[in-house]
């Protein structure tokens, strides 16, 4: 029999103004994991799926900078994210 996979979830914020990097905001496998999703959800913020990603993010303590190392996979979506949320904005104020 496989072990269940739990699902995994990191939530980065990203503040110009405070910070000069991303910084991991939430962590957590199972329930917790689902309860970041859905807040999110709730929120508006968009969820990019990265398995991969959510495993190297999950290392990190709670309020740190993201490495230099990850720069630019989490820049890469970050931009996607701004893609989604200025075509998101264009279809509201149509």
């Amino acid at each position: 029999m496989k072990k269940k996979e739990l699902k995994k979830a990191v939530a980065i914020l990203y503040d110009s103004q405070k910070s000069s990097s991303p910084k991991v905001v939430a962590t957590g496998q199972g329930e917790v994991a689902r309860r970041i999703i859905e807040t999110a959800r709730e929120a508006g913020v968009h969820i990019q799926e990265d398995a991969n990603l959510v495993e190297l993010l999950s290392k990190i303590d709670l309020g740190d900078e993201i490495p230099t190392e990850l720069y630019q996979t989490v820049a890469e979506v970050l931009a996607f994210v701004y893609q989604v949320n200025e075509k998101f904005k264009d279809k509201i104020s149509s």
